[in-house]
């Protein structure tokens, strides 16, 4: 069990609400919480507590040392971290700093790390190298800032992919982007938060979805395509604007999404105000949750692979839209684990452990029973997800957690 000390108990002074918006607790309130995560935890062998003497990169370097980055052989080896550089005007993203704290102590121990993405498949900022490029650099990701370059995997246009035959249930040949499998060693550097169809976009989200070229994201994608509830919609086009195929058109008053050119990516789901486009079952969610597991499995098959995941600003869709919706939890706190599967079911376990910030989707939704991530995004299951990577053998749903002091 890690757990990082409130600076609410002894560094006070950092303490505040104003840059925060899920923190709605005061200095008082705050520590009696700590308190009580402490109190609940005591007596487990692996309990260990980070305190709030250093700052928040340090912590992280410390974390990752315990979790045993270091058995990782990183001398003169290319080092792919994959993160999300953040969709332009959406402000939840990691911050440039965490990647810094990883980028130095990859190089402290020999290596030479770089952080990646592959291209999208929809209208934005990062549907093609330049443009990505542009938006991780105003997002704070440059190399002054993070003290690495950045290499967008797929290329110019996100055609620029390397083919991993896998043979297994739903993918037989992964499409992943050609620097992701070029690297020596892979880390994952992921912002835990929900996703609207999904579940969650926690590690194996960013691993495998993230990995994927822009083909490989069709294929990912393709098992489902949404359709609109005519009763609700109200014509406004929103869904129109942000679909990168032109699947969507206005027939009379309301819209129609044309299937044949539908890839299924789910971004009209989350942009539409009315909710009147709905996704075609669980099973499509299903399915395209084992196809991440299976290209998650393609990028970190037989090579070194580590993982890091930030349940922090923990808000109900992910971070490819333009958005900034209230978190619906508070800040959980930083875990790492050589295991992606694990740390993905570890940081849901402690998501649900959290009650929900009054205003935000998950507190407002009437939808009854399931989780948190269910009562935000109804259509969706991430046990899916992990059950079949437990299933294909690249992680286990069993974990521990332990405190780092």
């Amino acid at each position: 069990m890690l757990h990082l000390v409130t600076s609410a108990k002894g560094a006070v002074e950092f303490y505040t609400t104003a840059n925060n918006a899920a923190r709605t607790e005061t200095p008082e309130q705050a520590a009696a919480l700590d308190d009580r995560l402490i109190a609940a935890w005591t007596g487990h062998p692996h309990l260990r507590v980070i305190d709030n003497a250093t700052g928040f990169e340090d912590k992280l370097k410390r974390l990752i040392r315990r979790a045993g980055i270091e058995q990782i052989d990183f001398e003169n080896k290319f080092v792919a971290i994959k993160i999300h550089f953040g969709e332009l005007g959406n402000l939840s993203f990691l911050r440039p700093n965490y990647a810094r704290a990883v980028a130095d102590l990859v190089k402290e121990l020999g290596g030479k790390p770089f952080l990646t993405d592959c291209n999208t498949l929809y209208v934005g900022s990062r549907k093609n190298a330049l443009d990505h490029l542009d938006t991780a650099y105003v997002n704070g990701f440059s190399p002054l800032q993070t003290g690495c370059h950045v290499l967008i995997a797929d290329g110019l246009k996100g055609t620029d992919e390397t083919i991993v035959p896998i043979n297994q249930t739903y993918v037989k040949e992964a499409k992943i982007g050609h620097a992701i499998m070029d690297a020596d060693v892979f880390i994952s550097l992921t912002h835990f938060k929900g996703h609207e169809m999904a579940g969650f976009g926690g590690t194996l989200k960013n691993i495998g979805m993230g990995s994927g070229s822009r083909a490989g994201k069709m294929d990912m994608h393709c098992a489902g395509k949404p359709t609109v509830n005519e009763s609700l919609c109200v014509g406004c086009r929103r869904c129109q604007k942000i679909c990168a195929h032109n699947a969507p058109t206005l027939k009379g008053k309301v819209m129609f999404i044309d299937h044949d050119k539908c890839v299924g990516c789910g971004r009209c789901l989350a942009i539409c105000p009315r909710d009147a486009i709905e996704a075609n079952g669980y099973d499509s969610s299903d399915i395209m949750n084992r196809k991440i597991a299976e290209y998650s499995k393609a990028v970190i098959d037989k090579r070194p692979h580590f993982h890091i995941s930030l349940a922090v600003d923990i808000t109900p869709t992910c971070d490819c839209h333009a958005d900034n919706p209230l978190p619906i939890v508070p800040n959980v706190g930083m875990f790492a684990s050589a295991d992606p599967v694990a740390i993905d079911v570890a940081c849901a376990d402690m998501v649900n452990k959290q009650q929900p910030i009054p205003g935000s989707v998950l507190a407002e939704s009437k939808v009854e029973g399931g989780d948190h991530f269910y009562k935000t995004a109804p259509v969706t299951n991430w046990r899916s997800c992990v059950e079949h990577a437990q299933k294909i053998g690249i992680g286990s749903m069993d974990y521990e957690l332990i405190k780092v002091n």
